[in-house]
């Protein structure tokens, strides 16, 4: 009665990729895309179930995706379309609230308008329709870069002896997430979500207060399908979600061209809506997105590793992965990660934190234990075999 729904509109722009971020290498030749479908084909021969799968794609990812699903075929054998296509919404100018005009290539005019564009799309496409119609109770929605949102069959289960119509599961907030959304609790009992973006400046600090606000959204929620459609159907498909408004360039990497908002829904929104909705906390384990290249060089390090059915997760002797900062200067893109460790990352298992400084280039089989931080005032190449502890600076 599961079926599920990736979020796949996003490119890997903060890490100098042009194309889908779903399609980066993460382990042993094997893409963010890769391994949702491997894990998927899992599911289906070990419980029997059909377990749809659907990925929510942008404008800006729909074509390289398909193209790139070519490999899956099994995955179309499911009743539904593997795609579900987001809207896309004029950038306004701020000048004047008038939609961008942008001749010189108008595929900037438009921007995708935020998950919370979901629930529309899943109402205008028939999609929601069709999947209550064959019987499916609950979606499951995640972001493709999350590798640890993986399926657990124990929350529908449930949500289904609790009643509950909407569930999102939250994480305890840390000191790295004090400027990230957090759950709040309305005067009528509701839950709600709250974005950095819908802070007014004079209440910034109590929004960063990780005591007072304790729970940041993973962005993994689980929908009752059938109560959601009664929902669009009392509001023509359309749900009042709290508008987040950024202000950008029309070219995002031109700072001379014009400025525009960005108009965008958070999926997460709409816990506000259900009667009865529900917060789950879980482990952080649930909540491993990729976001950055350091993010990146620990899940493809040896502190997390990839299971039998296609799960990465921190290795067994691990509480948390390690904290590594890497030179902002010389580390930009994921073809900077590449060439300055060409055999590959060092050894992270044992390792506490890694920062690196520096132009350094990793030799084969490297180990880095406890607390490293590497200094390099000019090019340096670690040796093969070396182990690194403590602070390192070149000879």
């Amino acid at each position: 009665q599961v079926a599920l729904l990736n979020l796949n509109g996003g490119l890997g722009t903060t890490m100098g990729l042009t194309g889908p971020k779903s399609l980066l290498e993460l382990r042993e030749g094997l893409t963010f895309l890769d391994l949702l479908a491997l894990r998927v084909q899992h599911h289906r021969k070990t419980f029997g179930g059909r377990l749809p799968l659907i990925l929510m794609n942008s404008f800006n990812t729909t074509r390289e995706t398909t193209r790139a699903l070519r490999r899956h075929s099994h995955l179309g054998d499911q009743g539904f379309p593997l795609e579900l296509l987001q809207s896309r919404v004029p950038k306004v100018q701020v000048r004047d609230l008038a939609p961008v005009r942008w001749p010189q290539n108008p595929q900037l005019e438009w921007c995708p308008p935020g998950h919370g564009d979901i629930y529309l799309s899943l109402h205008c496409s028939g999609m929601l329709h069709s999947l209550i119609r064959q019987g499916f109770r609950y979606l499951f929605v995640s972001n493709v870069d999350n590798v640890g949102a993986v399926l657990e069959m124990k929350i529908p289960a449930w949500m289904h002896d609790q009643g509950i119509p909407f569930l999102m599961e939250v994480a305890d907030r840390t000191e790295v997430d004090r400027k990230g959304g957090h759950l709040a609790r309305l005067h009528d009992g509701r839950l709600v979500l709250r974005e950095v973006a819908m802070c007014p400046d004079d209440e910034f600090d109590d929004f960063q207060d990780i005591q007072r606000h304790r729970y940041f959204n993973t962005n993994n929620l689980w929908v009752d399908l059938p109560r959601l459609e009664e929902v669009l159907t009392r509001c023509d498909g359309l749900l009042d979600l709290s508008l987040i408004v950024n202000r950008k360039r029309v070219v995002p990497a031109d700072p001379d061209s014009p400025e525009v908002f960005q108009l965008e829904t958070a999926m997460g929104a709409a816990i506000s809506i259900f009667a009865g909705a529900q917060a789950l906390r879980v482990p952080r384990t649930r909540f491993a997105p990729v976001k950055t290249l350091e993010d990146l060089l620990a899940v493809r390090s040896d502190a997390y590793e990839l299971t039998h059915d296609h799960r990465i997760h921190l290795d067994p002797g691990r509480q948390v992965p390690p904290r590594i900062r890497l030179d902002p200067e010389v580390y930009r893109t994921v073809e900077d990660l590449q060439r300055h460790m060409p055999w590959g990352p060092p050894g992270l298992r044992a390792c506490s934190s890694l920062s690196i400084h520096g132009e350094v280039i990793f030799g084969q089989d490297v180990i880095c234990q406890g607390d490293v931080e590497i200094l390099a005032s000019s090019p340096w190449r670690i040796p093969d075999g070396a182990t690194l502890s403590g602070s390192v600076r070149k000879p």
